[in-house]
């Protein structure tokens, strides 16, 4: 660990870890920082405190994860990424290049991110508005340069197309796409008429 910024005291890691040059860990917010077993963290990147990290993590370089997070097991953020607070992350999570993750979302199992996804929490845009960020179920993939806007629920296993702005809550299962995105493909893979 050579010229990090570490608070003292504040963070617990498991064995196995590689942390390169200019990280620093814990020292904004309260809380301590839990990090698992083999973890490699990328130069540049800042984790918060108040979060907890599980195993195999893996970050690419200037990676920003705010406070009061949690990440579950084997979970890649790719370089330049940020997980923007009070996030729940699950398991075997892997997101791309350039991502936005906004506070208040939840992400779960086996979920993959495209570069430069970007999720959004404030439907009213003005100071003081009650944020909710998406909901991203299990097994669903979200193509690049895709944008889903605050409170959507991205169902099981729903494919979200490169570039698609979802406005609604995504059915388990479909494949949508466009700007508004819109069902493509249903559970069967056939095409919808109304697309």
């Amino acid at each position: 660990m050579l010229d990090n910024l570490i608070k003292p005291g504040n963070l617990k890691i498991g064995n196995n870890p590689v942390i390169q040059e200019n990280v620093i860990i814990g020292t904004y917010g309260e809380g301590e920082v839990i990090i698992g077993d083999n973890a490699f963290i990328r130069s540049g990147s800042i984790i918060y405190g108040n979060v907890n990290i599980g195993d195999d993590f893996r970050t690419g370089h200037t990676v920003l994860i705010r406070e009061d997070s949690t990440i579950g097991n084997n979970v890649l953020i790719g370089s330049h990424s940020v997980i923007d607070g009070r996030c729940k992350l699950a398991n075997n999570i892997s997101i791309q290049t350039g991502v936005y993750i906004t506070a208040f979302t939840t992400i779960e199992d086996d979920v993959f991110i495209g570069p430069r996804a970007v999720t959004t929490n404030d439907k009213y845009m003005f100071y003081g508005a009650k944020l909710t960020g998406p909901t991203i179920k299990k097994g669903a993939k979200i193509g690049a340069n895709a944008v889903l806007l605050p409170g959507v629920t991205i169902g099981e296993g729903a494919v979200v197309g490169a570039g698609a702005v979802v406005t609604r809550d995504v059915p388990p299962g479909v494949t949508v796409a466009g700007n508004p995105a819109r069902i493509l493909r249903g559970r069967r893979g056939t095409l919808n008429p109304d697309s």
